[in-house]
């Protein structure tokens, strides 16, 4: 039995063999890794030679051609491969397998798989050929002529019968009325209809009946509630950043509430497009502009590898790299329908993207972080603040030459001053456990050390240490103070040489000081740095650090020289403002006071000192800077405070996660990494787009000194640009899917050749087309399908011929000779099971409501749904408006195959397990909402009894109840054993445990 893998190994490896390598496939790849870096991938080609083509190899370098076709003996590039002249120096040469394969090549003649350029792009720019860019989703969008069809007049209808007629089958007759309308309910609403908006219909016999309850839908403000979470699956849209620290993000929902206001407002898709990629850009001043950059800030993002690990380092820069990542797959995957993620390492396997169009796309992005961005609803009120931020910034500037001048005037003696006045006039400490915090370790005997650069030579004669305070672990006061520590002192930073130890505590573990000051007396003595050094860490949970509020270092006269000196580590926590190396000297710590005596004493000796050295005038000029500052300060204050979004910004931040706003927000150089490697980095690239995209041009033609903005707002108008045949496919064959629960191509987020065209390609174009061309509505897209009667017909397979045929011949309904039967997504239960029990809270947007609980906000949440009592009536929102957490999603949700908001969702899974069932049944939300149904028909039958003259028997209760529950959960009336059995276990068992049953029948769950 094991020969037999082992023979067919052989039998191929004998096939491989016998067959003639090819370019591409076997020899590019080798060239590629050995020799292209110098021959091909730089701005210029070592020697003038070319390996990227054949041609190239052809026509050669300064040494002649490299190729001499059918003579591998003959040919300059195997000779200096075989010799190890190539590559040169101590690059990796090629395995004398490699060189065998080479050397078949060339024999065989040097075969191509495809035409090469007869012109070379320029070394690492892209080249499609002819037969890469013919494929169906990349060629142009051309109007299909409307088939002839027998009896349809929807062009819909039109062409899905053609294709049904090629293979023999016909469109399934009509559904019922109660169907279509519970079924338009949930597709357009995402809620069941009320009993008495069916029976309005079933009595509506007038023409244009269903027009009219189509434009009823279209115009509900839930239609907007429905399609944004459709849309939020797709750019992943979350409310925690996910990774190690899920932090919430409590500026998320702005974003979701825009999707909801776009599409119950019916927003040109064009524009819907161009405002969340570039929106602040292309219509400054408005909300919508802003709101809708929350898509950039839709996915996750690693808190620890931005905040706590700078730029500089090779853990944050591939933090960047993939923030920037997960900024191009989303916008290209969710508007194009096309996968890049690959070409971040190497030229796309299988779609027309080459590298450079990757980099190109991130360079798009390259000034961007995630952070909470500041705007105004009211456009008065922001032209406003715009003017008064913009004239403190000229007057911060003017006052700070003045300072500048002031304290060349002043010298040393008031540079003295002035650091005792801040020390005096310290306010109030903020929170106590702001300090300096370390990384964090495994084991306690780990050397830790912070020093502090008082920046000159300096006499000192004390030292005070003040410990943190931190209820985290309940360690409270002292919390990370060293067991064993030293202190000591030297005239060069790296403590090498003049090494002097002040305090020495490393022979016993020391007790923890709480908050009572550390000091330390010793002699008189000079120097510039000094040293913590802590040898053995305090127990923080499982872990050790070493964590510190202030340090003080003291002069004879009592003055602390430290105050704001700079401060340096051996690794640190930054957290700004809970933690980093700066508040180590900031003098903030538990306990600490302000002095208002010496504050006024050394106010006056500055006076003093400044009307001696410094002339009137300039004097004159600061104090009316200085005046103005606080005007225009008081002008701010008394603006409405500004809305929050989290979005794609220029972070103005501090400390490691700074983003480019103290920059000016230019945009970091994006350069081609060797296989994705951030240590590898190649040739610059400048913003751009796809060249697959033949339409439009790739490379947006932009001056070096333009601003951030307009490269999204060059991309954005590529996207949405009539002749990107992309974009508008995409969009339409989304609807199409959230209507009948398929694409007219499966994989709504692929449109490339790993995936089966389009079943439909003429109705997917003249969709597209009409969609387009119609000003990008989506409502008349919705209206387009709605009224087909493709989309009205039955479900149901019956034993028909027609229908056993259609069973035989396209099982997977591929063609659409019947309806799809479609599950309701977990919102869609969860808002049916609200809606029914009549506890919907109908209250639209603002911040999303929480049914969770949240352990350890501070740190790593747990978000504890266990916890969360489900009788709540704050959680009884609509499902579109509940907080979407990444590490932990709800339970009862993630049943019910609710949407991982880490990931891009364009097409749901549909399962079917017991666990369903059970959760159904038994969860506290499936019970608190039966209780409430049953409270509810007990309410209405009250109603409805006092309304009757007649005497009733008490069965009549009960057989009421029953079939109005049927008629509010299901949309009909139940049959009459239906009844009898549901009023025989309401008897037995209560009115809440059948409304259970009814919660938990297939056609509670189902569209139809």
């Amino acid at each position: 039995m094991r020969l037999l893998p082992l023979w067919i190994a052989m039998c191929s490896a004998a096939a491989s063999a016998a067959e003639p390598p090819l370019f591409e496939r076997d020899v590019a790849p080798l060239l590629k890794v050995h020799c292209r870096s110098c021959h091909g991938e730089e701005p210029e080609l070592a020697g003038g030679l070319d390996l990227r083509w054949r041609r190239g190899m052809l026509t050669g370098g300064e040494s002649g051609p490299a190729l001499v076709p059918g003579k591998a003996a003959a040919s300059l590039l195997v000779q200096r491969v075989e010799a190890g002249e190539m590559p040169p120096g101590g690059k990796k040469r090629l395995s004398a397998e490699q060189i065998a394969v080479l050397r078949r090549w060339i024999d065989a003649g040097a075969p191509l798989e495809r035409e090469e350029p007869l012109q070379f792009p320029p070394p690492g720019e892209p080249f499609l050929t002819p037969q890469d860019l013919d494929f169906w989703s990349l060629r142009p969008l051309v109007r299909p002529v409307v088939p002839p069809a027998r009896g349809a007049a929807h062009p819909v209808d039109a062409f899905v019968q053609a294709k049904l007629a090629e293979r023999g089958l016909e469109l399934s007759p009509e559904a019922d009325r109660r169907t279509l309308i519970r079924r338009l309910s949930f597709d357009l609403l995402g809620l069941p209809p009320s009993p008495e908006e069916v029976e309005r219909f079933l009595a509506d016999d007038a023409p244009g009946a269903w027009e009219r309850l189509v434009e009823r839908m279209l115009a509900s403000p839930h239609y907007g509630e429905r399609w944004a979470r459709h849309w939020l699956d797709v750019v992943h849209f979350g409310e925690t950043h996910g990774y190690d620290k899920d932090k919430p993000r409590e500026n998320a929902w702005p974003y979701r509430d825009y999707v909801i206001r776009a599409f119950n407002s019916d927003k040109p898709y064009g524009r819907f497009v161009q405002e969340q990629v570039a929106g602040d850009v292309l219509f400054p001043g408005t909300v919508d502009g802003i709101e809708a950059l929350g898509f950039l800030a839709a996915g996750p993002w690693d808190f620890i590898g931005h905040v706590e690990v700078p730029e500089s380092r090779i853990d944050g820069k591939l933090a960047r790299h993939l923030d920037r990542d997960d900024m191009v797959q989303t916008t290209i995957t969710t508007f194009l329908s096309l996968t890049v993620g690959c070409a971040q390492c190497h030229d796309h396997k299988f779609d027309p993207i080459p590298q450079a169009d990757y980099y190109s796309l991130q360079a798009v992005f390259a000034a961007l972080d995630r952070a909470d961005r500041s705007y105004d609803v009211d456009p008065e009120i922001g032209r406003r603040r715009t003017a008064l931020l913009a004239e403190e910034q000229r007057l911060q500037a003017e006052q700070a030459n003045l300072a500048a001048l002031i304290r060349e005037r002043g010298g040393p003696e008031l540079a003295e001053l002035e650091r005792q006045l801040s020390q005096a006039r310290q306010p109030q400490p903020r929170p106590p456990e702001y300090g300096y915090h370390s990384a964090i370790a495994a084991t306690p005997d780990v050397v830790k050390w912070v020093q502090v650069d008082l920046g000159r030579p300096v006499e000192v004669s004390a030292v005070c240490l003040r410990a943190c305070e931190d209820d985290f672990n309940g360690i409270g006061a002292g919390f990370g103070f060293p067991v064993r520590y030293r202190l000591e002192a030297s005239d060069e930073p790296t403590f090498t040489t003049g090494v002097r130890t002040l305090v020495d505590r490393t022979e016993a573990d020391v007790p923890n000081p709480r908050l009572e000051p550390q000091r330390f007396e010793f002699p008189p003595q000079t120097c510039r740095y000094l040293r913590l050094t802590a040898t053995r860490l305090a127990l923080r949970q499982g872990d050790y650090i070493l964590a510190v509020s202030e340090l003080e270092v003291l002069t004879p006269g009592r003055e602390n020289v430290a105050r704001g000196c700079e401060v340096t580590a051996l690794d640190s926590i930054e957290a700004p403002g809970r933690w980093r190396k700066s508040n180590l000297v900031d003098g903030f710590y538990p306990g600490a006071r302000a002095d208002p005596a010496a504050a006024a004493e050394l106010t006056a000796k500055r006076a003093r000192l400044l009307a001696e050295r410094v002339d009137r005038t300039t004097l004159d000029q600061s104090e009316a800077v200085e005046r103005r500052l606080g005007e225009v300060a008081a002008a701010l204050s008394r603006l409405p405070a500004p809305r929050q979004v989290y979005a794609g910004t220029v972070h103005h931040g501090s400390g490691n996660f700074r983003g480019t706003g103290p920059d000016g927000g230019r945009p970091r150089a994006i350069h081609i990494l060797r296989r994705g490697d951030v240590t590898q980095p190649g040739r610059e690239v400048l913003p751009g787009a796809l060249t697959c995209v033949t339409a439009l041009p790739a490379r947006f033609e932009l001056p070096p000194d333009a601003p951030e903005g307009e490269r999204r707002a060059a991309l954005a108008r590529w996207l949405s640009d009539p002749a990107q045949p992309l974009t508008w496919r995409s969009i339409v064959n989304r609807v199409w899917q959230y209507h009948f629960g398929r694409g007219l191509v499966e994989t709504p987020g692929d449109f490339g050749r790993r995936d089966e065209p389009p079943t439909h390609p003429e109705l997917l174009d003249w969709l597209a087309v009409e969609f387009r061309d119609g000003g990008g509505s989506l409502k008349d897209l919705h209206r387009l399908i709605l009224t087909s009667r493709t989309w009205k017909q039955s479900s149901l397979v019956t034993e028909s011929a027609t229908h056993q045929r259609g069973l035989a011949i396209d099982a997977e309904n591929r063609w659409y000779w019947r309806m799809n039967r479609r599950q309701l997504e977990a919102e869609a239960v969860r808002d049916s099971l609200l809606c029914v029990a009549g506890r919907l809270d109908p209250q639209m947007g603002g911040p999303s409501f929480r049914d969770f609980v949240i352990d350890k906000p501070e740190h790593s949440p747990h978000y504890e749904y266990h916890l969360h009592d489900p009788d709540d009536p704050r959680s009884h929102r609509r499902s579109i408006y509940r907080f979407l957490v990444r590490s932990q999603t709800q339970p009862f949700m993630t049943v019910l195959d609710c949407a991982d908001p880490s990931l891009f969702v364009d097409r749901r899974s549909e399962t079917v397990s017991p666990l369903q069932a059970l959760t159904l049944l038994n969860s506290g939300l499936s019970l608190v909402m039966s209780r409430h149904l049953a409270d509810r028909l007990r309410q209405e039958w009250s109603v409805e009894r006092a309304e009757m003259r007649d005497d009733v028997p008490p069965a009549a209760a009960l057989q009421w109840q029953i079939a109005r529950a049927f008629e509010l959960a299901l949309g009909r009336p139940p049959h009459a054993e239906e009844q009898a059995a549901l009023v025989g276990y309401a008897e037995d068992r209560g009115l809440e445990n059948a409304c259970r049953v009814i919660f938990n029948l297939n056609e509670f769950l189902f569209v139809d």
